[in-house]
């Protein structure tokens, strides 16, 4: 039962993706703007999607994917609820962050890039978040954890089952 809930929620965004694009059909240079709304929608950015945006938009799919792959905003696989992004700027690094970093990954038993399988966790890795006093610096969604050591990774983590 919970499948089909999902693919009808899945369905209803492809609607409503297919309402946005009429307002950009044969539009030059829309292109981003499409892909952000659409992902609005949708949460990422799957290849029925892109197939889609580049129909609407008379594009090829190798333009669609480029530009997806181009911007570090767009996403081809579902985020989690949770996105954890731990900071691997030089103050971080320095501190152990690739410690915090592998932590994260055994607790969640995902790669950075990768989302749960419940969709509950994204895990990534980016540079310098100007917290560099408080490092090694993890953000998880808006909140801000630091001077983290890798035995903190499960008190946090919990906090947001």
């Amino acid at each position: 039962m919970e499948t089909n809930i999902k693919i009808a929620d899945y369905e209803e965004k492809l609607k409503k993706i297919d309402e946005m694009l009429e307002k950009y059909k044969g539009q030059k240079g829309a292109l981003l703007q499409a892909l952000q709304e659409a992902q609005g929608i949708m949460g990422y950015l799957p290849l029925d999607v892109q197939k889609k945006v580049a129909e609407s938009l008379n594009v090829t799919l190798s333009e669609v994917y480029s530009t997806i792959t181009f911007y570090s905003f767009f996403n081809l696989k579902p985020r989690g609820k949770y996105q954890i992004r731990v900071c691997l700027g030089t103050a971080c690094y320095v501190k152990g962050a690739n410690k915090v970093l592998e932590r994260f990954e055994q607790e969640l038993g995902i790669k950075v890039g990768d989302t749960t399988d419940d969709i509950k966790f994204s895990l990534d890795a980016c540079r310098c978040v100007g917290a560099c006093g408080l490092a090694p610096t993890v953000i998880i969604n808006e909140d801000v954890y630091g001077r983290l050591t890798p035995d903190k990774v499960p008190e946090i983590l919990k906090k947001y089952e």
